[in-house]
């Protein structure tokens, strides 16, 4: 996990100004809300100073035992050809070496729960995120409150608008910008900090520790909000391909946690000076003369983090697409010359009516800080059991070792998951009603092409019977005719309903097959297998990665 092995190069800092833009905007703009939320959720019950203190200490050991040790130490080694995230990680992990029958399917299982939960927190990040940058509004002027809901839905379906037209054009300031963001909200952290130096003993895990020993019970509930400080953890690991581990780690050691961990010092700096500030702790570490430029500044980085979470919805759709467990549907291409940049119709407007639908439900973004979280803890807790599959089976790790460094995962993971499980008839409800709605849907698509290719060719006539009589077919005709089949032990049903009609066999003829791995990329000389069975006829399978067009 060494950042000094080799030195710094040109490219390095390009692309992790990028990965700025695209992997920390979601995490970056948990400031907006967290500390807000973690020390409102034991409400007036804990001395004010003692909550603070123990909210800082959990969100800074949060960042460094789940971020700093967790992502960046271990799950982003976790790559499938280069590829992260919950498929990525689900695809490796099914190739174990050793993994008996009943473990591959809980690993299939597992990957489809995963990308569930995805979608239940794509859904919530734009919501909340835009919906608490421009509360800032309010903090300076509270009589413009009543602009928030508008401007932010005008915000939303605006961003959503835009899709189709991809981010080739702006997509270079992405990253330019998150770094401002991160400069800008380390230095106003730092400002505060400076004025009220003992916050800096949030730094130690006594504080945070002293709640669970004074009220277990309510530490275990600011847990619940805590988390918020790591949404967009997976994104981490997802956005793997994009990047490489070296910018991504660079990226996180270097900028966003510096300006994270500074912000949320100032935060707390800030409430214990004086507890009004708990109003609206991120705004009131500005001053007023730089105070609507804050605002602004954040309206952009939310918009940013939630561009990014579409880009990747629409990059998980076309995977889970291409590996069978959601029906097809059109994916177009919005740049000629930058990979992965796509858009994809049909969820852009489901993802539009969803995000518009919990803004409208839930008004404000204390609201959804209730509801958020245990899609992320869900996520957490597969992709620590999936990579555990990875490092015990494929890294060869000693099962010491495995215990150890998982055990301490699972525990930590488990813990949080439960926290916010507290939360689910508080709002949490939502992602598990939208993520059981997935799962449920592609259950019901995957069992249904099951029946039908059982109907088609269950009773089909193999290629070896169907041989065996080939010189008692009719005519043989110039030419070559190509039969699409999902298998190639079997005749096509549409060659028999040729023949049956037609009366004729071309002299060469193909039974092409269209075959998705369960990797990201296949490389040109491994793309196409072709087998001669004889007497003219051929079998050809064409091999693509998940990310990968099919132009056959």
């Amino acid at each position: 996990m060494s950042l000094s092995s080799e030195g710094f190069k040109p490219r390095d800092v390009a692309l992790t100004v990028g990965a700025l833009g695209v992997v920390y905007g979601d995490i970056g703009t948990s400031p907006l809300y967290a500390v807000r939320a973690s020390v409102l959720a034991v409400g007036a019950e804990m001395p004010l100073q003692t909550a603070v203190l123990g909210a800082i200490s959990l969100i800074f050991w949060a960042l460094v035992i789940i971020v700093s040790g967790k992502y960046m130490g271990v799950i982003v080694r976790a790559d499938n050809n280069g590829e992260g995230g919950t498929l990525a990680a689900s695809a490796l992990a099914h190739r174990s070496p050793g993994l008996s029958r009943q473990m591959k399917s809980a690993v299939i299982i597992a990957g489809g729960i995963g990308l569930a939960l995805f979608y239940g927190e794509a859904l919530l990040t734009p919501a909340i995120s835009v919906l608490a940058a421009v509360e800032g509004l309010r903090v300076e002027e509270p009589s413009l409150g009543f602009l928030v809901m508008p401007i932010s839905l005008a915000i939303l379906v605006g961003l959503f608008s835009l899709q189709r037209h991809g981010t080739a054009r702006v997509g270079f300031l992405f990253g330019p910008i998150i770094l401002i963001w991160f400069v800008s909200i380390g230095w106003l952290g730092l400002r505060s900090v400076m004025e009220t130096p003992s916050i800096l003993w949030a730094l130690s895990p006594f504080y945070g520790l002293e709640m669970f020993y004074l009220a277990p019970f309510l530490a275990f509930v600011m847990l619940g909000a805590v988390v918020l400080c790591v949404t967009g953890v997976e994104a981490l690991y997802a956005d793997l391909g994009h990047f490489g581990r070296r910018p991504i780690r660079l990226g996180w050691f270097c900028v966003a946690m510096p300006g994270l961990v500074l912000n949320y010092l100032g935060q707390g700096a800030g409430i214990i000076r004086d507890p009004t500030n708990l109003d609206s702790p991120f705004f009131m570490l500005a001053p007023d003369s730089l105070h609507y430029p804050l605002v602004f500044l954040s309206m952009l980085a939310t918009v940013i983090a939630s561009q990014a979470v579409i880009s990747g919805a629409f990059s998980v759709t076309q995977q889970a697409v291409q590996l069978g467990r959601l029906p097809r549907m059109e994916i177009r291409h919005t740049s000629a010359t930058e990979f992965g940049q796509i858009y994809v119709p049909r969820a852009n407007m489901l993802m539009l009516i969803g995000v518009v639908f919990i803004v409208l439900v839930f008004q404000h973004a204390d609201a959804l800080a209730r509801a958020y979280g245990l899609a992320v803890t869900g996520q957490m807790v597969i992709s620590t059991s999936l990579v555990a599959i990875v490092a015990a089976l494929q890294w060869n790790w000693k099962r010491k070792a495995v215990l150890c460094v998982f055990g301490t995962f699972f525990v930590v993971d488990f813990t949080l998951f439960s926290s916010t499980s507290m939360k689910l008839f508080d709002g949490a409800w939502l992602p598990v009603v939208i993520a059981l709605t997935l799962i449920l849907l592609m259950h019901i698509w995957r069992a249904g092409r099951r029946v039908l290719m059982e109907k088609v060719y269950g009773t089909g006539l193999s290629v070896e019977q169907f041989l065996e009589r080939a010189d008692k077919t009719p005519l043989r005709v110039a030419g070559t005719a190509v039969f699409v089949t999902p298998r190639l032990d079997l005749v096509p049903g549409s060659m028999l309903h040729n023949l049956k009609h037609n009366k004729i066999l071309h002299e060469r003829v193909i039974f092409l097959r269209v075959n998705v791995a369960d990797i990201p990329l296949v490389p040109e000389n491994q793309r196409l297998k072709v087998e001669k069975l004889g007497k003219g006829f051929f079998a050809v399978e064409v091999n693509y990665g998940f990310f990968q067009t099919q132009d056959v």
